[in-house]
């Protein structure tokens, strides 16, 4: 049988990363590697995003205004800074979860990023992540691979969802 492989999507601001923070807050003791994103605030509001490894590591995903890099929207992304933390995405047998906060178009601009993602999806070891709602390429291809499990987030799904997730990854076998 099969690892259980869980992707969340749903729209921006759905919850999709608190659920995933939430989860592993449920799951102390269980070995995790991997990472999840956060926003960085400034006076004028969301500035960009950071990558915060699961063992403590942090670095930029995306600011607004940087040069030097490609874009997506309004947000220069800095792939060398991403591809500095794909080595949390390395399956391992004393890995019990791996957790990639977001398959997104930021993060598919990095070849190696794709790369790390679709080992770690066909590993033998469980896997939970976010996947952008809409997009095409390994966006589109994530959510269609075998024993994949795509769960949407909604305001009225998001509270409870942790907790069912949790006992997912407890008991990988149901």
């Amino acid at each position: 049988m099969s690892p259980p492989r869980v992707l969340l999507t749903g729209p921006p601001g759905s919850g999709k990363t608190t659920a995933i923070r939430r989860t592993i807050a449920l799951l102390p003791g269980l070995p995790m590697a991997g990472f999840y994103t956060e926003e960085v605030r400034g006076r004028t509001g969301r500035t960009g995003f950071r990558i915060v490894t699961l063992d403590g590591r942090v670095a930029r995903l995306a600011t607004v205004g940087a040069a030097g890099g490609p874009r997506v929207g309004r947000y220069t992304v800095h792939v060398a800074e991403l591809e500095a933390a794909l080595s949390q995405l390395e399956p391992s047998p004393h890995v019990g979860l791996l957790v990639v906060d977001e398959i997104g178009k930021m993060e598919c601009l990095s070849p190696a990023f794709v790369a790390a993602a679709r080992r770690a999806l066909g590993s033998a070891v469980p896997f939970l992540g976010t996947v952008a709602l809409l997009g095409g390429g390994f966006i589109a291809e994530a959510k269609r691979l075998p024993g994949v499990l795509v769960l949407p987030v909604s305001s009225e799904r998001r509270d409870s969802l942790p907790a069912e997730l949790a006992a997912r990854f407890r008991s990988p076998s149901t």
